[in-house]
């Protein structure tokens, strides 16, 4: 039996995960704001629009096909109603799809700039790193959070940054790139509690997560500890900028982390997924204020 148009447009949309978008989007976003060169009225300019466009369902989700692709065997275990392993979608047809959208997202990433199209490329090889054999550095222990971290946030915060003030130099980059490291500490311990979910599956394959390595508890302890140091690394550079009073602001975004984390630390499986819906709010503002932050600075 054919596949009705809509159910065919869900199934893409499933495949394309547009949860994962959120946090490219957001980094994107930051980077515009820290460049001192966007405004509100820039959200509804096309520059802003391409950009959204690429940074969620186009280079993000071309990121996360990639990742279903070469997961799938894992995927029969953790997510087993995936599209590749509920088989939804041929390996065939995946293949076609994620060659398109690919393409698609280097074109509109060079539209918007050059510089972009070819971040675009680091990210879609990044990806392949992350999930393909023989590297699959998700197997590595700290090497894959980190490599997703470094492409959720430094490479979309820059490219934002850049859209909008395609005249940079490595100087005036340098208040993003400090921030968005200091951040990316932060999201390294987000998705290791992210990780919990797929501990049984994880361990049968064989992938090093922390939480697989180290336990629940002590895995839960470490993302907690680079979560708020990532942070209060970010506030204390805001003073250190001249920007004192958005330091405040950071260093107060950590706190209802910090209390969120007690029970986290002492049952990490029932709280994985609370913790992170309820103290990302925290996290992501305090990027969006260390962006302005910047943008202030350069004033």
């Amino acid at each position: 039996m054919p596949i009705e148009p809509l159910s065919t447009i869900a199934l893409i949309i499933r495949f394309l995960k547009p949860v994962t978008w959120i946090p490219v989007i957001w980094s994107f976003l930051c980077g515009a704001v820290a460049s001192g060169a966007f405004g509100w009225h820039d959200i509804l300019g096309a520059k802003f629009l391409l950009g959204m466009l690429l940074t969620g369902p186009l280079a993000s989700g071309t990121c996360q096909m990639l990742n279903d692709y070469f997961d799938r065997d894992l995927d029969e275990i953790n997510e087993p109603n995936r599209p590749i392993p509920g088989g939804s979608i041929s390996l065939k047809n995946a293949t076609i799809l994620i060659s398109i959208w690919a393409v698609l997202s280097v074109i509109v990433g060079y539209l918007i700039h050059p510089l972009i199209g070819l971040y675009v490329v680091i990210g879609i090889i990044n990806a392949h790193l992350y999930s393909a054999n023989p590297i699959k550095l998700k197997k590595r222990l700290w090497a894959g959070n980190t490599i997703v971290a470094v492409s959720y946030l430094i490479i979309p915060w820059i490219a934002g940054e850049i859209a909008y003030n395609p005249q940079v130099t490595l100087a005036s980059l340098q208040p993003s790139l400090i921030v968005a490291g200091f951040f990316t500490l932060s999201s390294i311990g987000t998705m290791t509690i992210n990780d919990f979910k797929s501990i049984e599956g994880d361990r049968q394959v064989g992938i090093r997560t922390l939480p697989v390595v180290f336990g629940e508890q002590r895995a839960a302890t470490i993302a907690a500890v680079l979560i708020n140091l990532g942070q209060l690394f970010a506030a204390i550079y805001m003073v250190l900028i001249g920007q004192p009073t958005y330091g405040i602001v950071v260093a107060a975004l950590i706190l209802p982390q910090f209390f969120l984390q007690f029970p986290l630390i002492k049952e990490p499986a029932q709280w994985d997924v609370r913790y992170n819906a309820i103290a990302q709010n925290f996290l992501v503002a305090g990027m969006l204020v260390c962006a302005f932050a910047i943008q202030a600075a350069r004033l």
